[in-house]
């Protein structure tokens, strides 16, 4: 079920509604009917695999609680049951063809007449998602960070629970296991703000997003037909399209479950104005950031190492973090380029820093930053064509190209906008071309706002007549702008 579809609109008001009307005792077995039937609307039989990962990592909770700290080799079998169950899940239905084919093409290239079985498997949604959630689970039990869950509903739950099921954030179960079992009470301010933000996080998805997609998927679907400023636009317009699109989900996520009482992680934080790639992971997709941070990054030896091995876990984090987005090269050079990122500017920055001392840019400080915020935003944009790109050689060809007869296409570009007669350019809807650059400056005026307190609470303790103006304006936007396709997330793919 999608949250910009109208079953969700019949959906998530039914569910709120039986949440407050039951007794505290049964609501955690309507929530997980909701959250298996949130599921089943995408694929009925994939649910299977919800079911199977949740009672492998239940039976491996409580038997690693059966031993102390003391006895942590005991646990250790436990463990692995669990790691290897959920990473073989992940293995078999997201990167089995992948890696076979790669055997493949690698045995060719050896002479080696080798062919592997393929399997034609449907990706089931957020798997991604649920496996690592239920991972740190297991981690932390085996640790002794907590205790193991002993209630097969409640951790069934946790597992399952719908607003953040398919696409995040990735909860730890230290933070919302505990609030599965609390009473929450009807409170107006708590769901107001929730919808609050589930309408912000709608906007972001069916004004902006759906709306710099149709651009984004002309140039970057048919890259060969373009050079220059068309490449350089659809670059751009995919950095927002996907910040739309993800963050919107996170937010409409975290609102749902605020109005229910639940308290989820914060995912994103206004990444675009990072000053750093550093910074741009600390502020994006931040769930799965501190999770790699938590679970991988530390473990490998973090920073606490040879500087060689630390620029080594920096890398392969990164690394890895490709490969979790998706079975597919583009994916693994993406998340290559930014272990790039974050080694080479490790390595340069003295000479960064005696650069800005001679050029005297910190007795300026507003414009210091502006580039580096310009500067780290290139950087990302530079990336994600590997990210959008279809193949390899698609996202070669623009990264070569962007910046070729930048002129010409310039001038195309300009008499389109200022002369709607002109012939249209092949890439270009002069109407929605206009709206996306609107409706980008405006979102991101809104983060310059709230960047002290979130602009929901501001408006909740301005003036009726303020307040509801900006209602209005808001419904009006959303209804007549909005693009109502029903259109998946695109991390639904992940």
């Amino acid at each position: 079920m999608l949250f910009n579809s109208f079953e969700f609109l019949v959906f998530f008001p039914t569910v709120v509604g039986l949440y407050f009307l039951l007794p505290h005792r049964f609501r955690w077995i309507l929530l997980l009917i909701a959250s298996y039937t949130f599921y089943m609307f995408w694929r009925v039989d994939y649910a299977i695999i919800l079911v199977i990962s949740t009672l492998i990592d239940y039976l491996c909770g409580r038997m690693m609680d059966r031993y102390s700290e003391e006895e942590r080799t005991k646990r250790k079998p436990w463990l692995w049951l669990s790691l290897v169950s959920n990473l073989g899940i992940l293995f078999t239905f997201k990167y089995y063809n992948f890696f076979s084919t790669a055997a493949v093409d690698l045995a060719h290239l050896l002479g080696v007449n080798y062919a592997a079985p393929a399997f034609e498997l449907l990706l089931p949604m957020g798997i991604s998602f649920y496996t690592f959630q239920t991972m740190s689970y297991s981690i932390d039990v085996y640790y002794g960070r907590i205790k193991a869950e002993k209630h097969l509903g409640i951790f069934a739950l946790f597992v399952t629970f719908f607003p953040q099921l398919v696409a995040g954030p990735i909860e730890r179960a230290g933070n919302l296991l505990g609030q599965l079992k609390e009473r929450h009470e009807f409170n107006y301010d708590r769901v107001t703000n929730g919808l609050k933000l589930m309408a912000w996080g709608l906007f972001k998805k069916v004004v902006i997003a759906d709306r710099l997609a149709v651009m984004v998927n002309q140039v970057y679907n048919n890259p060969t037909d373009y050079e220059g400023i068309p490449l350089i636009m659809a670059t751009v317009f995919f950095a927002f399209q996907i910040y739309c699109d993800f963050s919107g989900y996170s937010d409409i996520a975290i609102g749902t479950a605020q109005v229910m009482g639940f308290r989820l992680m914060e995912n994103f934080r206004r990444p675009y104005f990072s000053k750093s790639i550093k910074e741009f992971w600390g502020r994006w997709h931040i769930s799965l950031s501190t999770w790699f941070r938590d679970y991988l990054y530390i473990p490998l030896g973090g920073n606490r190492v040879l500087k060689w091995r630390w620029y080594y876990n920096l890398f392969v984090v990164f690394l890895v973090s490709g490969l979790w987005h998706g079975a597919n090269w583009t994916f693994i050079v993406w998340g290559a380029l930014h272990g790039f990122y974050q080694v080479f500017g490790n390595l340069t920055a003295g000479q960064r820093n005696a650069v800005v001392d001679r050029l005297g840019l910190n007795s300026n400080r507003t414009l210091y930053k502006f580039i580096q915020v310009v500067i780290t935003f290139f950087l990302v944009c530079m990336a994600w064509v590997f990210f959008r790109a279809n193949t390899i050689s698609d996202a070669w060809y623009i990264t070569t190209h962007m910046f070729q007869n930048i002129g010409v296409s310039a001038m195309e570009l300009l008499v389109q906008l200022v002369n709607p007669r002109s012939a249209p350019v092949l890439w270009l809807d002069r109407k929605e071309f206009i709206l996306s650059v609107l409706f980008i400056a405006l979102m991101e005026g809104i983060h310059i706002l709230q960047r002290g307190r979130e602009l929901r609470m501001q408006i909740a303790f301005s003036r009726p007549i303020t307040r509801w103006t900006v209602y209005s304006l808001y419904l009006f936007v959303l209804f007549y702008f909005g693009i109502y396709n029903s259109s998946a997330f695109i991390y639904f793919q992940f």
